[in-house]
């Protein structure tokens, strides 16, 4: 008897554990952050549907935007838009519409692994000093020790409310083994970690970029809650998805 119950024990944690990695919460990992100018970061733009932001993204063409897949994945290319030029999400700048997008083929909601969409406008962004197109960082890249700025217009806490100024907050990569131990598996090569005390990405951020010595280095994914210290955030890692993004 003792031993069916432990078989059913250990049956239920690896199934728990299943659970926790192919349900990750889909925070889109900005807490302990600052408010910032739109000419900061002037290749941030607000994914809207229906004029509602729902996520960020980033100018990598005059015609092409970076986000999350997990942001476009059950929308139409025609329900979004994106505004550009603004340091608030819901006003001034620009508004364009999405003419197409292209999630990875591979992209797996249950792990978030190949987590990149990229999205097609039907009009060309105009370039100012508060819009312009961000390098994105060379395929195989070295990782390790990077120190970035990631941005958007997440919740401020984990569950809380989002502003509608533009924040940005600097964040330190955090070895792939650790990040890895800390979620128990399922961090791929596809996916960088990246983290700081008490700051973080949040709601709302999802597709957002995350930049090193100015160039993109990685897209808000996933993580459990925001800026909590057990966990970093996980980013979609541009360097391995390079040849996706590109073509």
């Amino acid at each position: 008897m003792f031993k069916l119950v432990l078989i059913s024990a250990l049956f239920a944690l690896a199934a728990a554990k299943r659970s926790r990695l192919e349900l990750p919460q889909l925070d889109g990992r900005i807490v302990g952050g600052y408010d910032v100018n739109i000419e900061d970061h002037p290749y941030q733009i607000s994914l809207q549907v229906w004029g509602t932001h729902i996520c960020g993204g980033s100018i990598i063409a005059p015609d092409l935007i970076l986000t999350a897949a997990h942001c476009t994945i059950k929308y139409r290319a025609g329900d979004m838009s994106i505004r550009y030029g603004s340091s608030i999400r819901n006003q001034a700048g620009t508004e364009v519409q999405v003419k197409e997008k292209d999630e990875h083929p591979s992209y797996n909601p249950s792990t978030m692994d190949y987590d990149v969409t990229v999205l097609v406008l039907r009009n060309h962004v105009k370039m100012s000093a508060s819009a312009q197109i961000v390098s994105l960082v060379a395929a195989g890249s070295t990782e390790g020790g990077r120190v970035a700025i990631v941005s958007g217009w997440g919740a401020l806490s984990s569950g809380g409310s989002s502003p509608l100024q533009l924040q940005a907050v600097k964040v330190r990569e955090v070895d792939r083994k650790k990040c890895n131990s800390d979620y128990g598996g399922g961090i791929t090569d596809r996916m960088v970690c990246f983290m700081d005390t008490y700051k973080d990405s949040c709601q709302g951020d999802s597709g957002g970029p995350l930049v090193s010595n100015g160039v993109q280095v990685g897209v808000v994914s996933w993580g459990y809650g925001c800026a909590d210290p057990r966990y970093p955030g996980v980013y979609s890692n541009v360097a391995v998805l390079r040849d996706f993004i590109d073509n």
